[in-house]
C-alpha cells in the first residue's frame, strides 16, 4: 500500500490552475483570498516593501514592509472638501511612483477625486452612473527594490476649457478663501463659466498641475519619530524577511539602503503644487524636475506654486485589508459588503527583473501614447485629443469594453482619450490606458487611434470634435503579441476595408498620409501577461507544440511555412534553444514549459504515421530549463539547495498528461494498462516502418555511444553493449548477486519474439491508439502514451555527460519528478492494491538500481572535490529511496541501500578524509529511518529466530562466561541486545542506524564530534517521534518498538568512559564497574571501543571487509583514549537509552542483565549512574544563569524532535518535511521544500526569557528528572530481581545501593523520593549486611541522606525518612543487640549537615525525631530490650547538636562567632574522634566559603593529626607518622589533637573510628586538601612541611603517580617561593586587637581578641564592619567604638551600652627569635606575641614636645599561635612597658638608620626611594628632626646619673646616623644623572650643615662614664628604671 505520505502528495498534485497557498475563488463576487492574490508574482523575489497610502484632509500616510509574499498596500482618500482653497470646478488626481535613479515609472497610475457632489453633478452630462470600484481613495503599493530616489508623484487634471494652462491656473494663485467676501462676483463668474465647460466639454480633461513627494524623507521622518518616541513600535524583521531578501538587497549601501519598514503612520499634508508646462509634459521632463528637486537650489523653488491643500496618509499595509480590490478589480477576500468604498492594489512595475512563476490568470496591456507631431498638417489642428478603441474588428461597434476606467465613472468603457494640451499642434502626453486583453487575441484584433481637433469655443455650424487623423496597431504579429515602442504614420482619411490585418507602415493606396508617411504618432505598448511569454524562443516553442497537438499543418511560422516533413526538426531546434530564452519570462512560464516538456516525452507525437521520440532531446531540455531557474532564483533557495518554484511545480502544478480533462475533438485519455507489453496486444505496425531516418536519437546504443559519457557511467553500465532483453544492471548494481537482489522473472520470457525488438523507439510501453491510416480529419488523432518515471530513468541513465551533470545539481527536481509520476501511476490505474512486486516492470527496476548505483558513486567521487553538491545529492538519494520504501518492493529498495553502503565501505578503505564519507552516510541513514512506516519496515513483531549458522558472537566467546544463569547463555536473547547479523537482518533500518551509531562511537573514529551529535541525534529524533505517534501509544506495542533499539544499551555502556562526566567527581565515572570487575587489566572485555560482534557485522553487512580497519585503527588498549562525547552529546545518548530502559519488556530486560558477565553489569550500573547525574534537577535559579548553548528539553517531545534535527548542517532538515501530521507546527501542509515549515529555533536566539517561560522550563526539568531517575530506579529492581540468587550478589548489590544513594542524595521529586525511599528500606531489609557487616561508608552515606529528608518540608517525605532511619536503627540493633555503628554515623551526619547546610529546617528535622522515638516506643517486638532507651539516648545527642545549630544560625552573619560555637562543638566531641573529624571538616568547608585558606588548611592538618593519632593506636608503622607530633613543624598548635589515649578510646570498639577517613587513604586525603589550602592561601613553606609528612605514606605504597603529581606541586611551590623572596609579594594578613566592654556583650565582655584580617585591611574597614554588624543585633545608638587605645576604665562607662575598642598590632619577636625568623613567611607565621604603641604625655594629651613625649609599648600575647583553625583568639597575657622622651629618641633615631641603612643596600638599587630617605633625614626640617633631637636631649650632660647610659647611647645612635648619610650620599653619587648633579650637591651641602651643627653636641665626653662601673650601674642596664606592669 501507498503511504498516507505518498498518497496525500498524490490527491494535492493535478492542475496549474491550482496556485500556492490556499487560495479560495469567491465564485459570486469572483474575488480572491487575500493571501493567494499577494503572494501572486512575488515568491521568488526579494523581499518586498508594502505601504498604504490615503489621501485626504483627515488621512495620514503609513508605511510597513510585509511578507515579501505580500504585495504592499496603497493609499485612500477620505476628503470632505476640494484640494483647493476656492472651489470653482471639478479636479481630478492621479497618483503614481517613479524611481529617479532608474528612470522608471515603478507603478501603474491610481485614480481619484475629491470632488464634492455638486461638482460632480456639473459632469452629469457626460457620465453614467459611477461604478463603486472607481470611488476608491485608498491604494496598496508594491515597492520590490526599495530606493532613496523614489517619488510618489501626483498630478493634477480638470476639464477642458478655452485658455492655455497659465491661464486657466491664475484663479486659484490669486485668490484665497479668506477672500471670498471680497472676489464674490469673480467666484461667480468663473463657476458660471466652469458650468458651461463642463456641459459641453465634460469628456475631455487638460494638465493643471503637478507635484512630488520624496518617499525616502517621509518614510525616514517617520520612522525616525517613531524609534525616538516608542522604541517598541519598531519592528525587527524576522528570520524569514532576512532570508527571502534577495541579493540585490543585501549589496545595497550608501544611498542605495532605504527601506520603508519600521516607521510609524505618518499624515503628509501637500501644499504646493507646480503648474503643468504645456512644453514640458513627457516623462523625460518629469525625471529632470525630479532630479533638480533634491538639490538644494532647486529651480522650481523658484516659480509660483499653487497653493492648495491634500492630505496624505501613509500607513504600513495591513495583513488582511477589507475591501481590497485586485489590478483586474476582483475582489480579495475579505470583501464584507461589496457596496463599501473599495482600496486598489496597484499593480508594480519593477524597477529591474523579478523572477517568479504566474500562478494566477493576468492579462493587461497598458498604452502609453508619448507624442504626436502635426506641424505639417494643414487646417485647424491645435487642440488634439488621441482616442484610443480596443477593436476586435474593423466595424465601428467591435469596439470593446476592455478599457479600465478612471475615477468616478464607469468601470469599464470602450474608448478613451488623452488629455488635451491647448492650442498645441506637437503635444506631448502622459497620459497611461489600461486595458484587459481577451484571453484568445485573434488577427484581427487591433488598436485604433483616432486623432481629433476639440473646439473649445461653441461657434455655430462647427462640430465638437473633429476627427483629422488615424492610425492603428494590429496586435498579433505571427501568433505573437506586439509590444514596446511604435512610431506610427498618421492616415488623414479613415483606413480602407481590412486595413486591420496590415500594419500603418504599408502604404495602402489611395490613402493621404501625415508627413508624407512619416511616423509622426509615438506610442508605447506594454504587456503584463500570463498569457503570453514575450520572448521569441518560448514563444516558438510552444507554438510548435501547439501546433503538433492541434496537428494544423501545413503552418506558418514567421516568414517559413511548416509542412510535416520540417516540424520535428524545428521542435527539436526549439528545445535546444530554450536555454537561450529571457530568465525572467522562462522563470514566470517555467511551469508551462515544464508541463509541455513532460508531455512532449511521455506522449511523443506521431507526425505522418510515424512516433517521433523526443525523450532525450526534452529531457535535456528540462535540464537546462531546471538549471535557470534555479540559477535566476539562487537566493530564494531554501536551506537545502532546493528552488522553492520547482519544488512548488512538482508538488502543485505537476499532473500526468492525459489525467486532465478531455477537449471536444480530442482522443479520450487512455486507461493506463500494466507498464510492460509482455503482456499487451502486439506492437501497432507503425512501429515497424522503415525509416530513412533513425526514429529516437534519445536511446542510442551504449557500445557506440560518444565519448562525452564519463568513464565511471561506462564502467558503471559495463564494458560491452546492453542486452536489450533482459536486465542490464551489472554486477556492481547486484550486491551479492541472487541472494541480495530480488529474483524477477525475465521481462520478455514467454511473450511474443517480436516484443523483444529494439527498444529504441521507447523502452517502456508503448501503445497507440487508433489506426494511423485514418486521416486525423475525420478520427481523433493517435496518440502513444509511455510512463514518465520510466522515461526519466532511462534517460538520465543514458544521458551524456553534460547534460548529467545538470541533472546532478538538480537530483531532487528529477527525483521527486519520478516519484510522483510513479505514485500518480498507481492512483490512475488502481494499482495500489496490486502486490508490490507485479506494480512496475522489472526493467524500470533495473533502471532504477543503475541510477541509484551512479548517483551513489557520484556521491562518493565528489565529496572531496565539492562538499556541499555531495551533500545535497546524498539527501536527495536518500529521499528517493524513502519514497521508493512507499511505492515498490521494499526488498528491492533495500537491496539498494545495502549496495549503496557497499559502495561508500569500498571506499572508506581508501579515503583520505573517511569522516565525511561517514557523515554523509549517517544522513542518508537518518533520512531513511525517517519514513513514515519505519517501524512496520523494521519487522518489530516477528520473533527472532537464531542465526543460521549457530555461531556465538564474539563478545559472548571472549568475555567472562554468564555471572547469574546456571544455564547456558541464551543466544537468541544475546542477538537482541547486539548488532548481531540476525539482528540486522530482522530489524534492516534499525541495525543500519545503530550500525552507523557503533562506528560514531568508536574511540578512534574521525571528526568525532559532528559524527556523534548526528548519529545520537538521529536516533534521538527517532525515539521522540515513536513516543510521540498514537499508533504506538499502548505499552505492549512500544514495548515492541522498544526491542528495536535493545542493542543501544550495549552500545552506550561499552561508550561509557567517553561520556561526559556529569558526576563531577574524580573517579566517578567508572567506581561501580572498576568495584566489580575482578581483573580490569587482563579483562577480555574490550570496554570503550566497539563490540566486536559490531565490527563483524559491520564487515559482512553493508560494509565491505575490511572496513572498520580503515575507521578506526590501532589496537584495543588504546580504546578508552578516544574522543570524549560533549555534554549536549552524552545527555541526548543517556535519553534515547532511558527511553529505551522504560518501554523495554522488563522479562527481556531480566534475561539479558543474567547473561551479563561481571564487569558488564558494572558498567550497566555506572551507565544508571551518570544518567542521575545528567538529568538532576538543577532548579529555577539554575535556569536564570543558564549558558544559551546548554542543551535544553522540552515538554514537548515533537518540539524536541525539530530541535534535535535543526541543531546541525546537512541533510536534517529534510527530517522536517517527513513528520507530516506530527508537526509540532499545527496543521500545515506538507510541502517539502516551503519555508514556513522550516521553523529555525536557534538556541541562542533568545537569551532574555520571560519569567513563564523560565518556569515552564523549569517544570520540564523536574518532570524529565523524576522521569529518568524513576526509570532508573525499574532498572535496579530488575537487576537486583535478577541477581538475588547468585554468589556474587554482594558486591553487585552493593553497587546498586550507591546508585539508590546517589539518587537519595540528588535534588528529587517528592514523587520520585517515596519510591526511592520505599526501595532502600526493601535493599536494607532484604540484605542487612550490606550495610553492618562490609564498607561503612554506605551506611554513612545513607545517614546523611536520610537525616537530610528528615528535615524535609514536604511531610510525606520526612514520613517515609523516618520510617527508612527508624528500620535501619531496629536491623542494627538485632544484629548485634546495639546500634552503635548507626547511632555514630547519625551523630556524624548530623554533625556534617548542620554545619554545611545552609537552608536546613530544624524544626522538621525535630518533628522527625519525635516520630522516630515514637516507633521506638510503641515497638511491640523490642520492648522488653535496651532498645527504645539507646534510641532516647540518641534523640537526646541529637537535640543538643540541634540546639547548637539553632545558635550557629543566631550567628550566620557573625563569620567569627560562628567560627567560635563550631570550635566549642569541636572542643566538645574531643573524646569522640569521628564528630571531631566532622566539625573540623565542617569549619574547613566554612573557612574555605569565607576565603579563609590558611584556616582552612590548619582544620584539615588537625583532623589529620587526629587521623594520625588514632592509626598510631593500631599499629607503629614507620611510614605512618607517630602522631600529632610528626605535624608539630606545621602548626604548634596541633598538639591539642593528642587527647586520644587508650584510656579514653578503644580502637576496636564498635562504631568508633568507623570512618572513611581513619585509613591510610583517608589521612592521605586530609594531607593533600591541607596542601591545596595552603597553595590557595599562599603559604608554600607549608606546603612543603605537608608533603613531608605525605611522601612517606606515597612511597609506601609505591604509588609513584601521585608521588610525582605531589613532587610537581613541590617545584611549583619552590618557584613561587623563589620568585616572591622579598615578601612583598605575598600579604599574609593584617591584625587588630578588639577589646568588648559592656554587659550586652554577654561572655565577651571584657574579653580582649586579636583578630586576624584578610591582608591589606584598614583599621576603618573592620570598625566599620564590627560596628554596623553589632548596630544592627543591639540597634541604634547602642554601639561606640573607643577611638583610642588607652587602657579602659570601665567604671566610666554607660551600662546601657556596648563598647569595642579597636586597635592595630604588629607581630612582635624578641631578638633571639629574629635569628631564625629569616624570612618574610617566618615572620608571618607561628604568631603568638603581638604589639601596639601608645603615645601620651604626662598632662594627658597624646603628643607634645620632645622633652615631655612618652611611650606606652603593650604586649600582647594569645592562647594559640596564627594561623589557627579559627580568625580570633583570646588574648591571655598583657605586659606594658612606658618608654621615657630620651628612649622614645633613640628608639626614634635607631629606625630613621635602619631606614637609611635599608635604602643604602637595596638590591636592585632604588634611587628615588633613596633620596627621599636622605631627604627627610639631611634636610632641614621644621621640627623634630634630628638636629632638634640632638639639640634638646644632647646639648647638656643630665643631672641623674641614671641617665648616662640614655645620653650615650643616644651619642652612638647620631654618630652611626651621620655614617649612614655618608654611605647614603655616597651611594647616591654613583646612581645619579647629570641632571640631579645639583640636587646631590645641596643634600651635600645639607649634610655638611647637619654635621657641623651635631659636631660639638657629639664630641662632648661625660667623665661618669670613665670611672668604675658600678652595681647600681649596672642595674640601670637591666632596665631599672622601666615601669612595668604585668597582666
Amino acid at each position: 500500500m501507498m503511504s498516507r505520505n505518498e498518497q496525500g502528495r498524490v490527491r494535492q498534485g493535478g492542475g496549474y490552475g491550482g496556485c500556492f497557498g490556499d487560495r479560495r475563488w469567491d465564485s459570486a463576487q469572483d474575488g480572491r483570498s487575500r493571501r493567494g492574490h499577494l503572494r501572486e508574482g512575488r515568491q521568488g523575489g526579494p523581499g518586498v516593501e508594502n505601504f498604504k497610502m490615503g489621501l485626504g484632509c483627515g488621512g495620514g500616510l503609513m508605511c510597513q514592509k510585509l511578507p515579501p509574499c505580500q504585495p504592499h498596500k496603497g493609499r485612500g482618500f477620505s476628503r470632505r472638501d476640494s484640494v483647493f482653497e476656492i472651489e470653482i470646478e471639478p479636479i481630478f488626481g492621479i497618483l503614481a511612483l517613479y524611481d529617479v535613479r532608474e528612470k522608471k515609472k515603478i507603478s501603474e497610475n491610481f485614480y481619484f477625486d475629491l470632488n464634492s457632489d455638486s461638482m460632480k453633478g456639473l459632469l452629469r452630462a457626460h457620465g453614467t452612473h459611477p461604478a463603486i470600484s472607481t470611488l476608491a481613495r485608498s491604494a496598496i503599493f508594491s515597492v520590490t527594490y526599495p530606493s532613496p530616489d523614489i517619488f510618489l508623484v501626483i498630478k493634477l487634471e480638470k476639464v477642458l476649457q478655452q485658455g492655455d494652462i497659465s491661464e486657466c491656473c491664475e484663479p486659484y494663485m490669486v485668490m484665497k478663501e479668506v477672500d471670498t467676501a471680497k472676489n464674490k462676483e469673480k467666484l461667480e463668474k468663473l463657476r458660471l463659466a466652469a458650468e458651461q465647460f463642463c456641459t459641453r466639454l465634460g469628456r475631455y480633461r487638460m494638465p493643471f498641475a503637478w507635484t512630488a513627494v520624496h518617499l525616502a524623507n517621509i518614510v525616514s521622518s517617520a520612522g525616525q519619530s517613531d524609534r525616538d518616541s516608542d522604541s517598541e513600535g519598531e519592528r525587527r524583521p524576522t528570520w524569514t524577511d532576512r532570508r527571502r531578501r534577495g541579493p540585490q538587497d543585501r549589496t545595497s549601501s550608501g544611498d542605495d539602503a532605504c527601506s520603508f519598514s519600521g516607521f510609524r503612520p505618518a499624515t503628509l499634508t501637500v501644499t504646493n503644487f507646480f503648474k503643468q508646462e504645456a512644453e514640458r509634459l513627457s516623462d523625460e521632463d518629469l525625471f529632470k524636475f525630479l532630479a533638480d528637486m533634491r538639490r538644494p537650489t532647486s529651480l522650481l523653488r523658484r516659480l509660483r506654486p499653487v497653493t492648495a491643500q491634500l492630505k496624505i496618509d501613509i500607513s504600513p499595509a495591513p495583513e488582511n485589508p477589507h475591501f481590497c480590490l485586485s489590478p483586474e478589480l476582483l475582489h480579495v477576500k475579505p470583501y464584507p459588503d461589496p457596496r463599501g468604498r473599495p482600496t486598489k492594489e496597484i499593480l508594480e512595475f519593477p524597477a529591474r527583473e523579478v523572477y517568479a512563476p504566474h500562478t494566477s490568470y493576468r492579462n493587461l496591456l497598458y498604452v502609453y501614447p508619448h507624442s504626436l507631431n502635426f506641424s505639417s498638417r494643414q487646417g485647424s489642428v491645435r487642440n488634439l485629443a488621441v482616442r484610443v478603441q480596443y477593436m476586435a474588428g474593423e466595424d465601428p461597434s467591435q469596439a470593446l469594453p476592455v478599457i479600465f476606467g478612471k475615477s468616478s465613472c464607469s468601470e469599464f468603457t470602450r474608448e478613451a482619450f488623452t488629455p488635451v494640451v491647448y492650442h498645441n499642434k506637437s503635444p506631448e502626453f502622459y497620459e497611461e490606458f489600461k486595458l484587459r486583453l481577451p484571453a484568445c487575441v485573434t488577427e484581427n484584433h487591433h488598436l485604433l487611434f483616432t486623432f481629433y481637433h476639440v473646439s473649445c469655443q461653441p461657434r455655430p455650424g462647427t462640430a465638437l470634435e473633429t476627427p483629422v487623423g488615424f492610425t492603428w496597431i494590429p496586435l498579433l504579429q505571427h501568433g505573437h503579441l506586439r509590444t514596446g515602442p511604435f512610431c506610427l504614420p498618421v492616415s488623414v482619411d479613415q483606413p480602407p476595408p481590412s486595413y486591420s490585418v496590415l500594419t500603418p507602415d504599408v502604404a495602402l493606396p489611395g490613402m493621404r498620409w501625415v508627413d508624407g508617411h512619416k511616423g509622426v504618432f509615438s506610442v508605447e505598448l506594454t504587456a503584463v501577461s500570463s498569457v503570453h511569454p514575450q520572448d521569441p524562443y518560448l514563444d516558438k516553442f510552444f507554438t510548435l507544440v501547439h501546433v503538433l497537438e492541434e496537428g494544423a499543418f501545413p503552418f506558418r511560422l514567421k516568414d517559413a511555412v511548416l509542412s510535416e516533413s520540417t516540424v520535428e526538426q524545428e521542435l527539436r531546434a526549439s528545445l535546444v534553444a530554450l536555454r537561450l530564452a529571457s530568465p525572467e519570462p522562462l522563470v514566470a512560464f517555467s511551469h508551462h514549459v515544464l508541463d509541455k516538456l513532460v508531455r512532449l516525452v511521455v506522449r511523443p507525437p506521431i507526425i505522418g504515421g510515424q512516433i517521433v521520440n523526443l525523450g532525450r532531446v526534452a529531457f535535456e531540455a528540462m535540464a537546462h530549463v531546471v538549471s535557470l531557474v534555479h540559477r535566476s532564483l539562487e537566493a530564494a533557495q531554501d536551506a537545502r539547495g532546493h528552488c522553492p518554484l520547482l519544488a512548488a511545480y512538482v508538488y502543485y502544478a505537476f499532473r500526468l498528461p492525459g489525467t486532465e480533462p478531455s477537449l471536444p475533438g480530442r482522443a479520450p485519455p487512455v486507461t493506463l494498462q500494466p507498464a510492460t507489453l509482455a503482456h499487451g496486444p502486439g506492437r501497432p505496425a507503425s512501429l515497424y516502418l522503415a525509416r530513412s531516418k533513425s526514429i529516437s536519437s534519445s536511446n542510442p546504443d551504449l557500445a557506440v555511444a560518444p565519448g562525452s559519457v564519463d568513464d565511471e557511467v561506462s564502467r558503471i553500465l559495463a564494458s560491452k553493449g546492453i542486452d536489450r532483453s533482459h536486465s542490464w544492471v551489472n554486477s556492481a548494481y547486484a550486491p551479492g548477486g541472487s541472494k541480495a537482489v530480488l529474483r524477477r522473472a525475465p521481462p520478455y520470457c514467454g511473450a511474443d519474439p517480436r516484443q523483444a525488438i529494439d527498444r529504441s523507439s521507447s523502452r517502456t510501453s508503448s501503445y497507440l491508439e487508433g489506426s494511423s491510416s485514418t486521416p486525423p480529419a475525420t478520427q481523433p488523432r493517435p496518440t502513444v502514451q509511455k510512463l514518465l518515471h520510466e522515461e526519466l530513468a532511462l534517460q538520465w541513465v543514458v544521458s551524456g555527460s553534460a547534460v548529467r551533470e545538470a541533472v546532478l545539481q538538480h537530483a531532487w527536481f528529477f527525483f521527486q519528478l519520478m516519484v510522483k509520476s510513479m505514485a500518480l501511476h498507481l492512483l490512475l490505474g488502481q494499482k495500489l492494491d496490486t502486490p508490490r512486486k507485479l506494480r512496475f516492470p522489472g526493467r524500470f527496476l533495473d533502471d532504477i538500481a543503475a541510477l541509484v548505483g551512479s548517483v551513489g558513486l557520484e556521491v562518493i567521487t565528489r565529496v572531496h572535490k565539492d562538499v556541499e553538491l555531495a551533500e545535497h545529492l546524498n539527501a536527495s538519494l536518500a529521499f528517493f529511496l524513502s519514497d521508493l520504501l512507499s511505492l515498490v518492493d521494499r526488498g528491492f529498495v533495500f537491496s539498494l541501500v545495502r549496495a549503496h553502503y557497499k559502495q561508500v565501505a569500498t571506499r572508506l578503505q581508501s579515503a583520505p578524509n573517511p569522516a565525511v564519507l561517514l557523515t554523509l552516510r549517517m544522513d542518508f541513514t537518518r533520512i531513511l529511518c525517517g519514513h513514515e512506516h519505519y517501524v512496520t519496515l523494521n519487522l518489530p513483531c516477528c520473533p527472532l529466530s537464531p542465526p543460521a549458522s549457530p555461531s556465538p558472537s564474539v563478545s559472548s566467546t571472549t568475555s567472562q562466561s554468564s555471572t547469574f544463569s546456571s544455564q547456558a547463555p541464551d543466544p537468541k536473547v544475546i542477538s537482541m541486545f547486539e548488532l548481531s547479523g540476525s539482528f540486522r537482518q530482522q530489524h534492516f533500518l534499525a541495525g543500519l542506524l545503530l550500525t552507523e551509531l557503533a562506528l560514531a562511537l568508536e574511540p578512534e573514529a574521525e571528526g568525532a564530534s559532528l559524527l556523534h551529535k548526528k548519529a545520537i541525534s538521529a536516533v534521538h529524533s527517532l525515539l521522540c517521534g515513536h513516543d510521540a505517534d498514537p499508533r504506538y501509544a499502548e505499552a505492549t506495542v512500544k514495548a515492541r518498538v522498544a526491542e528495536l533499539y535493545l542493542p543501544l544499551l550495549s552500545l552506550a555502556r561499552d561508550t561509557l568512559p567517553r561520556l561526559h562526566d556529569f558526576a563531577e567527581g574524580p573517579g566517578q565515572r567508572s567506581r561501580l564497574a572498576s568495584m566489580l570487575d575482578s581483573d580490569t587489566e587482563g579483562e577480555g572485555d574490550m570496554g570503550g571501543t566497539i563490540n566486536p560482534s559490531v565490527a563483524m557485522a559491520i564487515a559482512g553487512g553493508p560494509l565491505a571487509p575490511g572496513s572498520r580497519a580503515s575507521i578506526s585503527q590501532g589496537p584495543a588498549t588504546a580504546a578508552r583514549s578516544g574522543c570524549a562525547l560533549s555534554a549536549e552529546s552524552s545527555r541526548t545518548l543517556l535519553v534515547c537509552v532511558l527511553w529505551v530502559l522504560k518501554n523495554a519488556e522488563p522479562a527481556l530486560l531480566q534475561r539479558w542483565a543474567a547473561d551479563l558477565a561481571l564487569p558488564q553489569l558494572g558498567r550497566l550500573l555506572d551507565l544508571l549512574y551518570l544518567c542521575l547525574a545528567a538529568f538532576e534537577y538543577k532548579g529555577k535559579k539554575a535556569f536564570e544563569r543558564i549558558n544559551s548553548l546548554t542543551f535544553k528539553k522540552s515538554l514537548d517531545m515533537k518540539a524536541r524532535l525539530e530541535e534535535a534535527i535543526l541543531g546541525t548542517i546537512g541533510a536534517r532538515q529534510e527530517m522536517v518535511r517527513r513528520s507530516r501530521e506530527r508537526s509540532p507546527f499545527g496543521n500545515q501542509e506538507n510541502v517539502r521544500w516551503r519555508k514556513s515549515i522550516t521553523h529555525w529555533r536557534q538556541t541562542s536566539d533568545r537569551v532574555d526569557k520571560t519569567k513563564d517561560e523560565m518556569e515552564h522550563e523549569a517544570l520540564v526539568d523536574g518532570n524529565l528528572a523524576t522521569e529518568a531517575s524513576l526509570v532508573v530506579l525499574d532498572t535496579l529492581e530488575i537487576i537486583v530481581q535478577t541477581v538475588m540468587l547468585s554468589e556474587a550478589r554482594e558486591s553487585i548489590l552493593g553497587a546498586v545501593l550507591k546508585v539508590v544513594l546517589y539518587s537519595l542524595g540528588s535534588a528529587q521529586s517528592a514523587l520520585f523520593l517515596q519510591h526511592g525511599l520505599a526501595t532502600q528500606r526493601a535493599l536494607v531489609s532484604k540484605f542487612p549486611e550490606l550495610l553492618f557487616e562490609e564498607d561503612t561508608e554506605l551506611c554513612a552515606d545513607l545517614c546523611l541522606r536520610l537525616l537530610r529528608h528528615c528535615g524535609s518540608r514536604i511531610s510525606a517525605i520526612r514520613t517515609h525518612a523516618s520510617a527508612s532511619l527508624y528500620l535501619l536503627m531496629r536491623q542494627n540493633f538485632e544484629i548485634g543487640n546495639n546500634f552503635a555503628r548507626v547511632k555514630m554515623q547519625v551523630t556524624m551526619s548530623l554533625s556534617s549537615l548542620v554545619g554545611t547546610t545552609q537552608n536546613f529546617s530544624e524544626e522538621h528535622l525535630r518533628r522527625s525525631l519525635k516520630t522516630i522515638l515514637t516507633y521506638a516506643e510503641e515497638d511491640v517486638g523490642l520492648r522488653d530490650s535496651t532498645f527504645a532507651e539507646q534510641v532516647q539516648d540518641l534523640m537526646f545527642n541529637l537535640h543538643m547538636i540541634l540546639t547548637d545549630t539553632v545558635k550557629m544560625k543566631e550567628h550566620q552573619e557573625d563569620p567569627e562567632m560562628l567560627i567560635d560555637l563550631m570550635y566549642r562543638i569541636a572542643r566538645g566531641y574531643q573524646g569522640s574522634p569521628d564528630l571531631r573529624l566532622t566539625w573540623l571538616q565542617n569549619m574547613a568547608g566554612k573557612h574555605a566559603e569565607l576565603g579563609n585558606h590558611a584556616e582552612a588548611a590548619q582544620c584539615m592538618v588537625h583532623a589529620a593529626a587526629l587521623v594520625a593519632e588514632y592509626l598510631a593506636l593500631l599499629e607503629d608503622s614507620r611510614h605512618l607518622p607517630v602522631g600529632c607530633v610528626s605535624f608539630q613543624n606545621i602548626s604548634s598548635n596541633v598538639l591539642e589533637e593528642s587527647a586520644i589515649s587508650d584510656d579514653i578510646l578503644s580502637p576496636d570498639e564498635e562504631g568508633f573510628c568507623s570512618g572513611k577517613h581513619f585509613t591510610e587513604l583517608g589521612l592521605v586525603g586530609l594531607l593533600e586538601q591541607a596542601a591545596a589550602y595552603f597553595t590557595m592561601g599562599g603559604l608554600y613553606e607549608a606546603v612543603n612541611e605537608v608533603y613531608k609528612t605525605l611522601i612517606p605514606i606515597l612511597e609506601a605504597h609505591r604509588d609513584y603517580k601521585k608521588l610525582a603529581a605531589v613532587h610537581g606541586k613541590l617545584q611549583e611551590a619552590f618557584t613561587k617561593i623563589m620568585h616572591q623572596s622579598s615578601g612583598w609579594e605575598r600579604v599574609f594578613g593584617t591584625y587588630f586587637r578588639v577589646g568588648f566592654y559592656g554587659a550586652r556583650f554577654g561572655d565577651l565582655d571584657e574579653q580582649e581578641f586579636v583578630y586576624k584580617e584578610p591582608s591589606i585591611t584598614k583599621l576603618a574597614e573592620i570598625s566599620h564592619r564590627l560596628e554596623e554588624f553589632y548596630t544592627e543585633r543591639f540597634g541604634e545608638d547602642v554601639v561606640q567604638i573607643i577611638k583610642d587605645s588607652n587602657p579602659v576604665d570601665k567604671t566610666k562607662l554607660d551600662p546601657q551600652k556596648a563598647y569595642i575598642q579597636i586597635t592595630y598590632v604588629e607581630p612582635h619577636f624578641d631578638t633571639y627569635e629574629l635569628k631564625d625568623r629569616v624570612t618574610y613567611f617566618d615572620r608571618n607565621y607561628g604568631l603568638r606575641t603581638f604589639l601596639f604603641c601608645t603615645p601620651f604625655t604626662p598632662d594627658g594629651r597624646a603628643h607634645g614636645e620632645l622633652p615631655e613625649q612618652h611611650k606606652r609599648k603593650t604586649l600582647l600575647s594569645t592562647d594559640h599561635a596564627f594561623p589557627y583553625i579559627k580568625t580570633r583568639i583570646r588574648v591571655c597575657h598583657r605586659e606594658e612597658t612606658v618608654l621615657t622622651p630620651v628612649e622614645v629618641a633613640i628608639e626614634d633615631m635607631q629606625k630613621k638608620t635602619r631606614e637609611l641603612a635599608f635604602a643604602t643596600e637595596q638590591d636592585p638599587p632604588d634611587a628615588k626611594m633613596l633620596q627621599m630617605v636622605l631627604q627627610g633625614s639631611v634636610g632641614p626640617t621644621v621640627n623634630q628632626g634630628p638636629l632638634e633631637v640632638a639639640q634638646v636631649f644632647l646639648a647638656e650632660i643630665p643631672q641623674d646619673p641614671k641617665l648616662f647610659r640614655h645620653h650615650n647611647k643616644l651619642r652612638l645612635c647620631f654618630k652611626d646616623f651621620c655614617k649612614k648619610c655618608e654611605d647614603a650620599l655616597r651611594k647616591n653619587k654613583a646612581l645619579i644623572g647629570p641632571d640631579q648633579k645639583e640636587y646631590h650637591r645641596e643634600l651635600e651641602r645639607n649634610y655638611s650643615r647637619l654635621r657641623e651643627a651635631l659636631q660639638p653636641l657629639l664630641t662632648q665626653r661625660l667623665p661618669q662614664l670613665l670611672a668604675p662601673n658600678t652595681a647600681g650601674f649596672r642595674n640601670s642596664l637591666n632596665r631599672a628604671s622601666f615601669r612595668k606592669a604585668d597582666l
